[in-house]
């Protein structure tokens, strides 16, 4: 195994802290018992500094190295999801409709193994800030640490993080300079007509018939309205309606979402939808509110920082992809490279099922990886 051979030896710990994490998922900014379990590993580990309470629940710890120097930051985040596990394991969530179906808990203990290795070893000078987050999946929580002035407050000069990705071979990693996840947008329509008996439509006016002409044509934004080259994803992901067969409802919802990563498409998807929305409003004689908002921005490593962390990952995975190309998959850590140079890469979780499945789940063998990179990263940017 190409990992550390101290980091190597934590395995069964690692194995059981995430499992111990796994049992008990935690949502959005509220994930005060996972960031209580941080923070009693980290004392038990003898890190210099914790900081709790950071974006509502969040922990930055400080581990000092043998002389003065720069701040790498390395961010893990700590929240799961609402929906029901169905894997069946023994360390399944014992939360009902609650369930890390993202990995986040193997993300967590890749820190925390990162963390006991440099607190032992201290071979690097200068600073590394541990960042346990919460609330990427709903909420920003990268967002809101950076607000809250995490940079400033600790001096980090540069951020790293790492997600698992299911369907490649566990220790091996892959990450892309410049972009390498697209900004995510939401948009929500309203439409409403006048309601009435299904028998007597023509007593009514119709907001379904309109929503099936709204959705057809934002279809339309893809296909005509933008360059082939130019990454875009625009899907209609619900549609509520209507109460019973003989009943013309009053209203329509639609929602969707909008991937991008040139913001002039951006502004043209932006433009679009209310052209479209407005007009197929008035052609089925309809009224609509149109709520289209903005939210993660896209994920951009620093090309530089990128190739050196691929460096690094070739010291401990089994294989590395430096340019893998972009993923229209979105992520908060966008805003912390906004803020410093780093990078972000994925590492295989085998052959697990697919991330925000119910029945995907962290495979333990990725955690020795993870730590690794972290740790190595660490000794590589800021060496003695």
């Amino acid at each position: 195994m190409p990992v550390l051979n101290r980091i190597a030896s934590f395995e069964d710990d690692l194995t059981a802290w995430r499992r111990a994490l796994h049992r008990r998922p935690e949502l959005k900014f509220d994930c005060h018992g996972t960031a209580a379990f941080v923070a009693e590993r980290l004392r038990e580990f003898g890190v210099d500094e914790i900081h709790e309470g950071i974006a509502t629940s969040g922990v930055v710890a400080l581990i000092r190295g043998r002389a003065e120097g720069g701040t790498v930051g390395l961010r893990a985040d700590m929240d799961a999801l609402p929906m029901d596990e169905l894997t069946g394991a023994e360390h399944a969530s014992e939360v009902p409709g609650r369930m890390h179906a993202c990995g986040h808990d193997g993300h967590t203990v890749m820190l925390l193994g990162a963390a006991r290795y440099l607190a032992e070893t201290r071979n690097f000078a200068g600073t590394v800030a541990l960042i346990f987050q919460p609330a990427e999946e709903h909420g920003g929580g990268a967002n809101v640490m950076v607000q809250e002035g995490v940079m400033e407050r600790f001096g980090i000069d540069e951020v790293y993080a790492l997600h698992n990705a299911p369907g490649t071979p566990v220790g091996a990693f892959y990450t892309n300079p410049g972009p390498i996840m697209a900004a995510v947008d939401t948009f929500d329509i309203t439409l409403t007509g006048k309601g009435g008996h299904g028998a007597m439509p023509h007593d009514a006016v119709d907001p379904i018939v309109a929503a099936c002409g709204v959705v057809q044509a934002i279809q339309t934004i893809v296909s005509r309205n933008h360059r082939a080259d130019d990454a875009l994803v625009i899907s209609v992901t619900q549609i509520h309606t209507g109460s019973a067969d003989n009943i013309v409802p009053e209203t329509a919802y639609i929602n969707g979402t909008v991937r991008t990563f040139d913001r002039a498409v951006q502004a043209m998807v932006q433009r679009r939808l209310a052209e479209i929305v407005e007009g197929q409003a008035a052609a089925y004689g309809v009224t609509a509110d149109l709520r289209y908002n903005v939210e993660y921005p896209a994920t951009i490593n620093e090309p530089g920082r990128a190739a050196f962390a691929a460096e690094v990952a070739r010291e401990v995975g089994v294989s590395v992809d430096a340019e893998a190309g972009p993923e229209m998959g979105a992520e908060d850590f966008a805003y912390m490279l906004e803020a410093r140079p780093g990078a972000y890469l994925f590492l295989g979780n085998g052959d697990s099922a697919g991330l925000h499945h119910p029945k995907y789940d962290f495979d333990d063998r990725t955690a020795p990886y993870g730590a690794s990179f972290f740790a190595r990263l660490v000794e590589r940017a800021l060496p003695v």
